[in-house]
């Protein structure tokens, strides 16, 4: 999937990935794409709520040798 931008935010617990993906997300324009990484498995339930409170859009979630990766549409 084509991302706009990427968050590597392996080896940080929470709340750090979902801090680092809310900067990130703010230099983006409305209907771009943030990808990113986490290895933090709280993420799941945090990204999910994020995005719902935030008006974003979690396109896809993916897990791969430990790392999840999220793709979220800029709301």
């Amino acid at each position: 999937m084509k991302s706009d931008k990427v968050v590597d935010a392996k080896k940080l617990a929470c709340p750090m990935p979902i801090i680092k993906s809310k900067k990130a997300i703010n230099e983006l324009q409305p209907g771009e794409v943030l990808e990113v990484h986490v290895t933090d498995k709280g993420a799941k339930n945090d990204f999910t709520a994020w995005t719902n409170s935030s008006g974003h859009e979690l396109l896809k979630q993916v897990e791969e040798d430990n790392v999840l990766t999220f793709w979220i549409k800029k709301g």
